[in-house]
């Protein structure tokens, strides 16, 4: 009798705890759904939760379902750059825009000191940079600036990276323009269109890009070099190089390039801060261009943030990459602002990129596996979210000259001209789908 008492005390006791697993499961509940192709191939997944809205990655602590038919690799999680990127920052640095009168006084009165301020005219945006008092780390002194001057726009000088992943191996392949299915161009196509890019620094000298109409301008912080030249190379001969270079040549050849250098060498690694690329953004918007490439990514920050919704104003379309954490949850900037749209990348079997990150920010898909790149000293296969972008930053340009569209009008235009993948309608790993929109020339 005392063994059967004990035995339903103890499957009592296992009721009520399961209740209570039950009760804070459903207070965090998540489900996901795979979704299969006609042949039982996993060609991706929905997840939910107990409540929450899906909304644009305006902000880094803005939930995203996860969603991933990641080409090659199931199940990957992450990547070589999963690191948060709200970590990465400039030691010792906090910028402000638009600061109040006195505000320089009643800093330095705190134990700020500053050390620049930047005017941009073309964003109508000041950047003061300052050093955060001793003993103070970023965050604190960030909100010290936010307790004392209500209403500042003060973040960290974030750091930033280029959206591409080493190539493991090469293969024998193709041009981009073949790539992506597109005629090959004449030097001409492209002519009276005006591109910018924020980006590394430029191989000018390089065969890919001889002939072509690039304007280049360097934005290091003082004291610091420039970092390689590979990346940078890459995107600016994808966007304008020149034909029959050994399959470097770009997609718009006849273009003109205005190409803004932020990266610099930190630590061994390229690295470029948020003013060094508020100061590219304010001069390349300064020469009127119909579209900038942006083939970065780093954390979310309220100066940039501002700085793009100026940049908006001048209704250029700004076309960014979407990442390569290989994260669900953790949005990549400038990608995830409102006005900027957000291209990740696929291969030619049109599964995403193994690392692109994915969310409800992502705006379209475009070829950016194993894609053939110019860099010093010739050309390789890369890959990355930084490839895909200007395939949709060229059509949006090209867009941009016949209609006057921004970013808004581009995401309606492009999205009846793409064709969908994965769940249906926009998904957070291909956004509306692969634009398979050609270029008239």
């Amino acid at each position: 009798m005392r063994c059967l008492l004990a035995l339903v005390a103890a499957i009592s006791l296992l009721t009520a705890l399961a209740v209570v697993a039950v009760g804070s499961a459903q207070a965090q509940s998540k489900t996901t759904i795979l979704k299969y192709d006609k042949q039982g191939r996993v060609i991706g997944s929905e997840s939910s939760r107990g409540s929450g809205d899906q909304q644009r990655g305006a902000g880094s602590d803005r939930s995203r379902n996860t969603a991933a038919p990641r080409g090659g690799q199931p199940g990957a999680a992450g990547g070589p750059n999963a690191a948060n990127p709200d970590d990465r920052f400039e030691p010792g640095e906090v910028i402000v825009a638009n600061a109040p009168a006195d505000f320089a006084r009643d800093a330095q009165a705190l134990g700020f000191r500053i050390l620049d301020a930047t005017r941009l005219g073309n964003l109508g945006l000041e950047i003061i940079r300052l050093r955060v008092p001793a003993n103070t780390s970023v965050p604190d002194a960030r909100q010290t600036l936010i307790r004392e001057f209500p209403g500042i726009i003060a973040d960290a000088n974030h750091l930033y990276e280029p959206s591409a992943t080493p190539p493991a191996s090469l293969r024998s392949g193709s041009l981009a323009r073949w790539t992506a299915g597109w005629e090959q161009a004449k030097p001409s196509c492209g002519r009276g269109v005006k591109l910018g890019m924020i980006d590394g620094a430029l191989d000018t000298d390089h065969v890919a890009l001889k002939g072509s109409n690039v304007t280049y301008r360097s934005f290091n912080k003082e004291g610091r070099a420039p970092a390689a030249h590979s990346h940078g190379t890459a995107v600016a001969a994808l966007l304008v190089g020149q034909p029959g270079n050994k399959g470097r040549g770009g997609l718009l050849p006849g273009a003109q390039l205005f190409a803004g250098n932020m990266f610099e060498e930190k630590d061994g690694q390229p690295s470029g801060n948020a003013v060094g690329m508020v100061k590219a953004l304010d001069w390349i918007i300064g020469e009127q261009v119909h579209a900038i490439n942006l083939s970065i990514a780093g954390a979310s920050n309220k100066v940039l943030e501002l700085a793009f919704k100026k940049a908006a104003l001048s209704k250029v379309v700004m076309v960014a990459a979407a990442g390569n954490w290989g994260s669900a949850d953790r949005p990549a900037y400038p990608a995830a602002f409102d006005e900027v749209v957000a291209v990740t990348a696929v291969g030619e079997d049109r599964l995403v990129y193994s690392e692109a990150n994915s969310g409800a920010y992502i705006d379209f898909a475009a070829p950016g596996v194993k894609i053939w790149t110019a860099v010093p000293g010739g050309g390789k296969y890369q890959s990355g979210t930084s490839f895909a972008t200007p395939f949709i930053a060229v059509l949006a340009a090209l867009e941009a000259v016949q209609s006057k569209a921004d970013s808004t009008t581009i995401r309606v235009t492009l999205a009846k001209q793409s064709a969908d993948l994965g769940t249906p309608g926009k998904d957070n790993v291909f956004g509306f789908g692969l634009v398979v929109a050609k270029p008239s020339c």
